[in-house]
């Protein structure tokens, strides 16, 4: 009989382990790597996003500074921009004064209220339409009843003087000027 010798089999088993050992650190340097690599990956690809996202935004920017956008930019109309309310103080043959308030607003519609300057005066509404002449600086009020025509030539945004009814300026114009109400203290009126 035989018996086995055990400094060999201690010495294979010993070498077993450390070959195991060894493909052990190997594996484990191979996923270490890999990880790494594919960690860098990552980071590269973001970087390379980041770049090309860059690049994208630097392109749109030079095109749209080359391109003329007045084709499709909505016309501005100027009497949307002139609106208001004006109030005046204007002469009367028959009485002391007529109190007017004039309202502009911004769908072209307008609203002229006149008061006698006397107690208990009644106030007479207009409605109508209006429309800005940039050309001839005139606002020109058609009403609604009867479709008559009241001129106003605008001095400046807060100031429009009432024409002839040919268009004309009235003799005493200063008489017959309306203020808009952001450009006058109070809107009260005061008879004198």
């Amino acid at each position: 009989m035989h018996l086995p010798n055990n400094s060999s089999d201690s010495s294979n088993e010993a070498l077993n382990m450390q070959a195991q050992k060894k493909q052990l650190k190997q594996n484990l340097a191979l996923i270490f790597f890999s990880t790494l690599l594919t960690a860098s990956g990552f980071a590269m690809a973001e970087t390379d996003f980041a770049s090309q996202e860059r690049l994208l935004k630097a392109r749109v920017k030079n095109y749209e500074q080359k391109m003329d956008h007045s084709a499709h930019l909505k016309p501005v109309d100027k009497a949307l921009e002139f609106h208001g309310v004006f109030y005046g103080y204007l002469p009367c043959k028959d009485c002391d004064g007529i109190k007017a308030t004039l309202s502009l607003k911004q769908n072209n519609n307008y609203l002229l209220v006149t008061q006698p300057a006397k107690e208990s005066a009644r106030e007479f509404y207009e409605k109508g339409k209006y429309i800005w002449d940039e050309a001839k600086r005139t606002v020109v009020l058609t009403a609604k009843k009867d479709l008559s025509i009241r001129q106003y030539h605008i001095e400046d945004e807060g100031t429009l003087v009432q024409l002839n009814s040919d268009g004309t300026k009235m003799p005493d114009a200063d008489d017959y000027t309306l203020r808009r109400s952001d450009t006058v203290k109070s809107r009260e009126v005061h008879i004198h």
